[in-house]
């Protein structure tokens, strides 16, 4: 039993020394400012930007373009005066149906990483 109480007291010294050690802040901010230091040199990737934006941003943005070629290319195809309505409805629907992908798919994701 004294060894153990012994063991105790010594580990709970040490602990106090270590807490106490001026240098410890020193050492984390060192630390934190090298991976900062290391973080920033790596060179910028427009395809590594591009992968962290969320599915539910991508998508309507595809769909967007999709739509906005559908306003371009439609009226070609089909003289009559709602056509442009037609093409702005179906642009609609595809943003909306674009966010809705997004999200699931950003969503499953999310799952998977919290089964992990």
């Amino acid at each position: 039993m004294p060894d153990q109480e012994a063991e105790r007291l010594k580990r709970l010294r040490e602990k106090q020394l270590t807490d106490r050690d001026p240098l410890t802040k020193q050492r984390t901010f060192q630390h934190t400012s090298s991976v900062k230091e290391k973080r920033m040199r790596k060179p910028f990737s427009f395809s590594k930007a591009w992968s962290d934006i969320p599915h539910v941003i991508k998508y309507p943005f595809y769909a967007l373009i999709i739509g906005v070629l559908i306003i371009l290319i439609l009226p070609t195809f089909w003289i009559s005066p709602y056509t442009f309505i037609t093409s702005l409805a179906v642009t609609a629907i595809l943003i909306i149906f674009g966010l809705i992908l997004g999200n699931s798919i950003d969503l499953r994701d999310e799952i998977k990483d919290n089964l992990k």
